[in-house]
């Protein structure tokens, strides 16, 4: 075994017996065993400064520092003392939640949205081929499986520069066909049940299945993907359990002999990150670029059409300024624009009077945000995707 394996199987022991003992109300020896994992976590994430799941060891031992602090002022010294002497290791049963809770509950409650996304079509300005290509694999489907006697992809990757919109288009489409919408990232899995990741990856799965099988289809949306499905040069043990766990879900989604709408939707800024095995289970592969010019000009005319402003205002012209911004960017310009008007509005003493409004909004104000403001996508990023697309699009 591994010295990063064995640490994170110690960790993940002294945590389990600590909850145990918690729950027993033998607060000095769950208080020893706490410590000891967090000094588990302290020394995997020393032994591996690069690893990617640092900060999720290091929220951990926040987690039961926490939990620690809680017990200390209900324990003797003489219960410490026993503790020292009494101390044990290893066990099973339920891992820590941030609460000092045993998280062998229901994780995908947490995982799945109470409330659907509200967000239409409408909203997703632009994108006509990631859209076509999305309502291929997803929406037609469920309206008419019978159209589809070789089955329908399950996976779906949606990959480009960061604020592109590929969260608001997992988002439409789940209001779309009316789906339960689970939205997980590498933190929730890994984080919050130390030890369990691959069974809260199951769960799930089982959950998603449950639902298609009920009659409503299921989105599983993987943000950042990259992060929990990558290829990493200091893997441990729970991320390679986790990831296989994935695969194997995954491949059960496929059609056999059950036509189950459930979907699973990665989005990451890093295609090239990606574990190959994870490339080949997305069927659909699906560029997000950034906005051409009549996608930023129907864009400002959306994010322009709450604010006043002035008739000097050229959309078309801000449309060209906005050349190489994603859609975030140039919604940051509007409301960089907007700030900066309300900032002089307060300065100038007028809005103590409840009546006083802003003036306009001014060619020259969205002006003075652009030569203030550059794109986030620079050009050598670009060529990465294009070239990544190039090598594996599957549209």
């Amino acid at each position: 075994m591994s010295a990063s394996n064995e640490l994170e199987k110690g960790a993940t022991a002294y945590a389990l017996d600590a909850v145990r003992l918690d729950k027993q109300g033998q607060k000095g020896r769950a208080i020893t065993l706490y410590q000891k994992a967090i000094e588990s976590l302290l020394q995997l994430v020393q032994l591996y400064p690069e690893y990617g799941l640092n900060k999720v060891y290091v929220q951990r031992a926040i987690a039961y520092q926490e939990r620690i602090k809680a017990l200390q002022g209900a324990v003797s010294s003489s219960e410490m003392n026993e503790a020292s002497n009494n101390d044990s290791g290893g066990g099973g049963g339920a891992t820590m939640d941030g609460n000092g809770n045993g998280g062998s509950g229901k994780p995908n409650e947490e995982l799945v949205m109470k409330e659907k996304p509200k967000v239409s079509w409408a909203e997703v300005v632009g994108l006509d081929t990631a859209k076509k290509a999305v309502k291929e694999a997803i929406v037609y489907p469920v309206q008419r499986p019978d159209l589809f006697p070789l089955g329908w992809p399950r996976g779906i990757l949606l990959f480009g520069p960061p604020g592109c919109g590929k969260t608001l288009l997992a988002a439409a489409v789940a209001t779309e066909i009316d789906a339960n919408f689970y939205s997980i990232d590498a933190a929730s899995i890994m984080s919050k049940w130390l030890g369990e990741a691959e069974q809260n990856v199951a769960k799930l799965f089982n959950s998603a299945r449950k639902s298609a099988t009920d009659g409503k289809p299921a989105i599983v949306f993987v943000d950042e993907l990259d992060s929990l499905m990558g290829n990493h040069s200091n893997e441990v043990g729970g991320e390679i359990r986790v990831k296989n766990q994935f695969l194997k879900e995954m491949d059960g989604i496929v059609d056999k002999g059950k036509a189950l709408h459930v979907y699973v939707i990665g989005a990451t800024n890093k295609p090239w990150d990606l574990d190959w095995a994870f490339i080949r289970r997305f069927q659909k592969r699906i560029l997000v670029p950034l906005a051409d010019h009549a996608t930023r000009l129907n864009m400002l005319r959306l994010y322009s059409s709450n604010l006043q402003i002035d008739k000097d205002v050229d959309l078309r012209e801000l449309a060209r300024l906005a050349e190489g911004f994603s859609g975030s960017d140039i919604r940051d310009v509007c409301q960089s624009a907007q700030l900066s008007l309300i900032g002089e509005f307060f300065e100038s003493g007028q809005a103590m009077d409840k009546e006083a409004k802003p003036r306009a909004l001014t060619m020259a104000d969205f002006r003075q945000i652009f030569e203030e403001r550059k794109p986030s996508v620079s050009l050598d990023m670009l060529s990465q995707y294009n070239r990544w697309f190039e090598a594996f699009k599957a549209l």
